[in-house]
This record gives structure tokens, C-alpha cells and sequence, in this order.
């Protein structure tokens, strides 16, 4: 039995996070749009949820990627709209991304924003901007700001990424 378990990130714009993790080894589906967790945390901002396939990619593994694919270091003024985010599904997931996340600092040069939080609620984006850059590749927001998040990916990542998907674009 194949063992499907999904997680949530928000980080940058939801075009770019949903393209980074479509082109990845093991994710079977992203539904971009906005997520919520709760208390202080309780607006939405954008994210996407990243259903997968953990004997084939890590949660470990999409963390880092996550971390490096957006400014994971940057409290930039649009912070609320753009929280550099994990969003878990449970209390384990929430333990196990908190002891991740700590393990990926010394990677980084500035202290990471990012944070843990525990999901709340999704609202999917309209259809006509989901699977942006699918449907996009060549307008000039995929050229200036996703394609170099894949070419990091094809560079870093390289082991994890379905080429096929970047190609194909």
C-alpha cells in the first residue's frame, strides 16, 4: 500500500511554491490557494498543501527545499500576505518539521523566519491561476521569478526533480 501523507507551505507568491514542488520526485498533487492556522496566525496567506509520497521524497527533503527555494531568511514588509511557513497536519508533524527546521539553520548565513504552525483551513485559488506556470511558461513572471527556483532546483535538487515536468513546460 502506497502511504500518501501531505504537508503545507507558504513562502512567496503561491505561483511560484506551487511550481517548485509540481516539479518534484514523489508529490502527487499541490492545491495552491491560502491557508490559516490559528490564534495570531489565523489570516490567510498564500500557501499551498503538497500531498506525497514519503517513501519516494522526505519530509526532511521538502523542508530543505522549501527553505531554499523562497527568502526563507528575509522579514520583507509583506510578511502577512507571504508568511514563510510549514503548516502540519498534526502534533508529530508539527514535532518532527520544528526538530527539521532547527537542523537546517546552520545552512543559512541569517537567521531562517520560517516557522511551524498548525494548520487551520485552505481556500483553493480560482481555477483560471491554478497550475500557473503549466499553463505559463513563457509570460514574463514565470521567466523572471520561477524559472530560476527551477533551475536552482535542477542544480541543488537534482536527484529529487521529474524532468520530465520541466521539460514539458
Amino acid at each position: 500500500m502506497v502511504r500518501k501523507n501531505k504537508i503545507a507551505f507558504g513562502g512567496g507568491c503561491h505561483w511560484c511554491t506551487e511550481a517548485v514542488f509540481q516539479s518534484l520526485k514523489g508529490v502527487n498533487r499541490v492545491e495552491q490557494g491560502y491557508v490559516a492556522s490559528i490564534n495570531e496566525n489565523s489570516a490567510f496567506s498564500e500557501a499551498v498543501i503538497v500531498h506525497y509520497n514519503p517513501e519516494i521524497i522526505s519530509l526532511q527533503t521538502l523542508i530543505e527545499i522549501h527553505l531554499h527555494t523562497h527568502k526563507s531568511t528575509s522579514a520583507h514588509s509583506m510578511r502577512e500576505k507571504y508568511r514563510s511557513a510549514i503548516y502540519t497536519f498534526s502534533e508529530k508533524q508539527y514535532n518532527h518539521a520544528i526538530q527539521i527546521l532547527s537542523e537546517f539553520q546552520s545552512e543559512f548565513k541569517n537567521k531562517l523566519i520560517t516557522r511551524v504552525y498548525p494548520f487551520s483551513e485552505f481556500k483553493a485559488s480560482r481555477e483560471a491561476i491554478q497550475n500557473y506556470y503549466k499553463k505559463n511558461p513563457d509570460k514574463p513572471f514565470c521567466e523572471r521569478f520561477i524559472n530560476p527556483k527551477l533551475e536552482l532546483l535542477l542544480n541543488k535538487f537534482n536527484n529529487q526533480v521529474n524532468k520530465d515536468y520541466i521539460i514539458s513546460t
